[in-house]
């Protein structure tokens, strides 16, 4: 059996608002192994067009990701929670291999085990193209 990734639900506003922190820091990692971890080994993931089961395919997507979206670097905002359920809203940065800059806009539901594994993830994303002028994330790469 693995071991609990606390905080565990069912969810407080506090420990909501750390699950949340949680994944961003993660996420702004850019490591897929990582984030990976966060998942229940039968874990369900949704985003864009992408769909898979499992941690395999989930680090096979974000690796893909990556690949794709350079330099990457997102904020994720608690919106809801209840029980096992948190709903995020999220907005990111980053640019393709030809340097053109977007931003990306969405929402995610998330759903844990009783071990504080997420078993389903759903994201809804939109991408809009920006100038270098408007980036908002500046921070250094982590």
């Amino acid at each position: 059996m693995e071991p609990a990734r606390p905080p565990l639900p069912p969810f407080t506003p506090e420990t909501a608002a750390l699950k949340v922190q949680l994944a961003e820091d993660a996420w702004n990692s850019r490591d897929p192994g990582r984030v990976a971890l966060a998942y229940a080994e039968d874990a369900v993931w949704r985003d864009r067009t992408a769909c898979g089961r499992g941690r395999d395919a989930i680090r096979e997507f974000l690796r893909r990701q990556w690949a794709r979206e350079l330099d990457c670097r997102l904020r994720k905002e608690l919106w809801s929670f209840t029980g096992c359920r948190i709903s995020v809203r999220f907005e990111s940065e980053w640019h393709d291999a030809a340097g053109r800059w977007f931003r990306s806009h969405g929402n995610e539901q998330w759903e844990f085990d009783e071990r504080g594994l997420m078993r389903y993830r759903e994201a809804s994303v939109n991408d809009q193209p920006i100038d270098v002028s408007e980036r908002k994330f500046l921070w250094p790469r982590r």
